[in-house]
């Protein structure tokens, strides 16, 4: 690829749907009816004569989808995130906000790190609050209105070739087999994927799969809410991996029906706020105060709690042999540590990459190289934040990158910087939010004015 990384994930974060459909797939079925499936439909939509999405789940359905088991769980939509999913449906603040989302300016969201209060960025984009279920339903909602976009409820169990080229999924629909031909695939069928499996089978490579192992532990509790309009919408509290807090941070969002959703964190043995007793006394107790606020609230049915056992990538461009007109997104390429909330604005990304693919008039008898490289800056990006932090864990053993502690002493620097300088907190945001690259906080003029802004505060 001739562009820097940092160029290509600005371009995408820059891609906007055609002013008119311009097709050029027949068919293309998206397996998988997740967010990233449905973002990928959407794309499809303006590029091919009819998208069919496969899932298990009645797409058209009411309320969360059984296949999402951390669907329960608090989700951010980072303000990177919010900006792509306006872009690919335009109205789709107004129509959250009439859903009862909640907006959150910079002046509603709050962040602590290790008790300190981060300094607000003015100019920074606006974030979206809302439980998972109504931002999927909504994304889902606005793809499934679109005239050459339907559905098949159906387990999808293979793959069909016609040489060296994908033409459709197997599916079986209430136990009766059958084939959906297709001109282009796309797997969306998150961490859990079988793609690979179904490529092995075929003769096919089986891309790498990397693993970290960070054993995170959520605990997330709703609370009733007498605020329509809070003043602070977001609230965060994260403790340094070097601190000996057991919990690794909480958050709560005001979103929909007049709820907080109020989440604590852990890692490896450390499992906080399981009993609503513990998550009470540990809001009121170990938290800003803020976070009483909540804890004084009636609290709503019981607490909800979910493991995820690492992050994983699956290195679709670099394998050497690769059926044309399939491709893949989503969890099911990359699945990192949700602490950081990138989920759904890697998602977005990925479908950026998809529009940006088809637009480039690609041959569909031959590999997807071209997707897979814009997708490999994406998830390099996501990866690079993620793992980066989670290096730092005290039960993660690595494995670590040449330079590991350089990087790691700088990325310090860094963040002990947000804590105090905007235009440090500014540049580290927006890397987090995923609208510019990592690169762009490895600079000499970002590390120094870390490095003095650090001084300042001694």
């Amino acid at each position: 690829m001739s562009r820097s990384p940092a160029r290509v994930l600005a371009a995408l974060n820059a891609v906007r749907p055609p002013d008119q459909p311009s097709p050029v797939i027949g068919k293309a079925v998206v397996v998988g009816g997740s967010i990233a499936g449905m973002l990928a439909a959407r794309v499809l939509s303006d590029h091919a004569e009819c998208v069919v999405v496969v899932d298990r789940d009645d797409l058209h359905a009411t309320g969360g989808r059984s296949g999402v088991p951390q669907g329960t769980q608090l989700h951010a939509l980072l303000p990177g995130g919010f900006l792509l999913l306006e872009r690919l449906f335009p109205g789709f603040r107004e129509q959250a906000l009439a859903r009862g989302a909640v907006e959150a300016p910079p002046a509603a969201r709050r962040t602590y790190l290790d008790g300190r209060l981060k300094v607000v960025v003015p100019d920074d984009a606006d974030s979206l609050a809302g439980s998972r279920p109504l931002l999927e339903s909504l994304i889902r909602q606005q793809v499934l209105r679109l005239p050459n976009v339907k559905t098949i409820t159906a387990r999808a169990t293979g793959l069909v070739f016609d040489g060296d080229v994908t033409s459709g999924v197997r599916c079986d629909v209430g136990g009766s087999p059958g084939v959906e031909h297709a001109d282009l695939v796309v797997d969306a069928m998150g961490r859990s994927s079988r793609l690979s499996d179904w490529l092995a089978e075929a003769g096919w490579e089986r891309p790498a799969l990397r693993r970290m192992t960070v054993h995170l532990n959520y605990a997330t509790a709703l609370f009733r809410r007498s605020e329509a309009n809070p003043e602070h919408a977001v609230v965060l509290a994260l403790h340094s991996p070097t601190t000996s807090a057991d919990v690794a941070g909480a958050a709560f969002f005001a979103i929909e029906d007049g709820r907080w959703m109020a989440m604590m964190a852990g890692y490896g043995e450390n499992r906080p706020g399981r009993t609503a007793e513990d998550f009470v006394r540990r809001l009121r107790e170990q938290f800003p105060p803020e976070f009483a606020v909540v804890a004084d609230s009636e609290l709503l049915g019981d607490v909800q709690t979910y493991r995820h056992a690492d992050s994983r990538r699956r290195d679709f461009h670099a394998l050497t042999r690769l059926p044309a007109a399939l491709v893949s997104v989503g969890d099911a390429v990359a699945s990192f540590n949700p602490v950081y909330g990138q989920g759904i604005t890697a998602a977005a990304l990925h479908a950026a990459c998809l529009a940006s693919y088809l637009r480039s008039g690609p041959d569909l008898g031959l590999p997807a190289r071209h997707f897979f490289a814009l997708q490999k800056v994406v998830v390099d990006a996501a990866w690079s934040i993620s793992t980066s932090a989670d290096l730092a864990l005290p039960h993660v053993d690595g494995p670590y990158p040449r330079g590991y502690r350089l990087s790691s002493w700088v990325s310090r620097q860094i963040i002990a910087a947000t804590v105090t300088d905007v235009a440090t907190a500014r540049r580290f945001n927006d890397v987090v939010s995923m609208r510019k690259h990592p690169s762009s906080l490895a600079t000499p003029t970002v590390i120094l004015n870390a490095l003095l802004a650090n001084r300042r505060t001694r």
